[in-house]
């Protein structure tokens, strides 16, 4: 309720000419449209014409900085989905409302390529005069909270000499904080979320902000902060922390596969290849890959689950292999 409340009001102040109806429903969107499942979307929109009916949506103009991520997205050699793009869009309004996000979704949902384009377009407006109010710099600092301890995570003391030792995300946030620009940081938790190390965020993603340290220090963290945690899902997250944070879940049905060899062909194949064959590849992908993916997924068993990437990125790994440097196939 509160994430909706603050993003109408957000939305009333930059837009005082709208309707009350209207600014409720974009925020009723806005905020809850990211987290849901592609099948959830249809009975969301239904719910809300069955509530306001025959009212309007206009709809909502990013300009610039949906420019900025396209190009940023054309600039990496990927291609401009989008699916994609709106997830993008979802996550900087995400942002706009919560100290604390979640990035959700499988392995090649695309989940580190969002944050990285919306930071790349933010930064790129913030050296533009004209936008410069509106966007700051961003800085990300990624870590994996599951690969160290919780001592090496938030800091400990040595139970010898009773001396405190800083830990990396305790310092990386004591960084941040010592920053007095505008510039945004995001701190990126790269991995699995659960009871053990999250609890201890609480208190950073509630309203104080606040990470409490064992020593009994606490560490006040600044609006231009966010907390960023990209995992595959919330099986064993508490109902406290996902209380805290937004949510902007990627699917890898969004993205598609399609896009992804795409991306591959120009930068990865052979220079001897001409452009015909490589038209005469795209196509055996096209013809092809579906049928198998159907087969796998209908008739055949999987001791690990897959998505559909994941199996185009095997095909890929064999065709560089036979293909070798020569645009030939080896022997």
């Amino acid at each position: 309720v509160k994430s909706v409340l603050v993003m109408a009001g957000a939305l009333k102040r930059a837009h005082p000419e709208l309707r009350d109806e209207v600014v409720l429903i974009r925020a009723m969107r806005d905020s809850n449209v990211p987290k849901f499942l592609a099948e959830d979307l249809p009975l969301f929109s239904a719910i809300v014409r069955d509530l306001f009916p025959g009212l309007e949506i206009p709809t909502v103009d990013y300009g610039e900085l949906q420019t900025a991520i396209e190009n940023r997205i054309e600039s990496a050699g990927l291609q401009k989905v989008d699916k994609f793009t709106s997830k993008i869009l979802q996550l900087y309004e995400t942002f706009s409302v919560r100290f604390g996000v979640m990035l959700i979704g499988p392995t090649c949902a695309g989940k580190t390529t969002c944050y990285r384009m919306l930071a790349e377009a933010m930064t790129l407006l913030s050296q533009d005069e004209r936008y410069a109010a509106a966007f700051q710099r961003v800085h990300t600092y990624v870590l994996n909270p599951k690969c160290i301890s919780m001592g090496e995570l938030y800091g400990e003391f040595n139970a010898l000499t009773q001396e405190w030792t800083d830990g990396l995300a305790s310092s990386i946030m004591r960084s941040a904080t010592a920053d007095e620009s505008d510039d945004k940081h995001w701190v990126v938790f790269d991995g699995p979320v659960d009871a053990l190390w999250i609890e201890n965020m609480n208190t950073v993603l509630d309203d104080n902000m606040t990470l409490c340290l064992a020593n009994g220090e606490r560490i006040k963290l600044k609006s231009q902060m966010r907390m960023l945690f990209e995992v595959q899902d919330l099986a064993v997250a508490s109902p406290a922390t996902v209380s805290r944070c937004g949510m902007v879940y990627l699917t890898p049905g969004d993205l598609g596969w399609l896009p992804y060899v795409q991306s591959w062909m120009p930068r990865a194949l052979p220079v001897e290849l001409n452009s015909e064959l490589k038209e005469h590849l795209m196509q055996l992908f096209i013809s092809h890959i579906d049928v198998g993916l159907n087969v796998i997924r209908e008739k055949g068993s999987e001791p690990i689950s897959t998505v559909d990437i994941q199996a185009v990125t095997s095909v890929r790994n064999f065709l560089e292999i036979m293909l070798g440097s020569s645009g030939q196939f080896n022997s």
